[in-house]
């Protein structure tokens, strides 16, 4: 299954296959960093207001897609509000990866990511950061990273098939 984590609310990109799509849909609260997703209620975020099983949403997938309004080479605030909210994809325990510690994998799935950004005058730097940003976020995850791709507007990414 392909997740599909954007802050367009009307999301009308055609994707191929099954996917789940995450977008804004009433108010996402801010992870309060409480580490409930991790000891009180593995892999769900104890903050009840839809977006509380995110990370297992990610347990569940294969293709982790980002389509996001480019700010400063990061993703938007919504996007990383739901990126927050998902830390319970990862556990709390350390292991050792290609030499650097990173959290152990929850789930026995790869995900492979890929990132759509959208905005008018995005520079160089920005996307070179926003690519750094999703070698990191893979990493992380344990997963890699399929593509980044950079589009001046929401219109011109409706031409794209995800």
């Amino acid at each position: 299954m392909k997740l599909i984590i954007t802050d367009i609310e009307n999301f009308n990109i055609p994707v191929e296959g099954e996917y789940k799509i995450i977008c804004p849909k009433g108010d996402i609260h801010h992870c309060i960093g409480c580490f409930g997703c991790w000891v009180k209620t593995p892999g769900k975020c104890v903050i009840h207001d839809g977006y509380e099983g995110t990370g297992a949403d990610m347990g569940k997938c294969s293709e982790l897609i980002i389509v996001s309004r480019c700010c400063y080479g990061s993703v938007s605030p919504f996007v990383k509000m739901v990126q927050d909210r998902a830390i319970s994809y990862i556990q709390a325990d350390f292991v050792i990866r290609k030499g650097k510690m990173h959290h152990k994998r929850r789930y026995k799935n790869v995900i492979n990511l890929s990132a759509y950004f959208y905005g008018e005058n995005i520079n160089d730097a920005e996307k070179e950061t926003a690519r750094d940003l999703l070698v990191a976020n893979a990493e992380n995850y344990d997963g890699v990273v399929n593509s980044v791709s950079f589009y001046k507007s929401v219109e011109e990414l409706e031409g794209v098939t995800l």
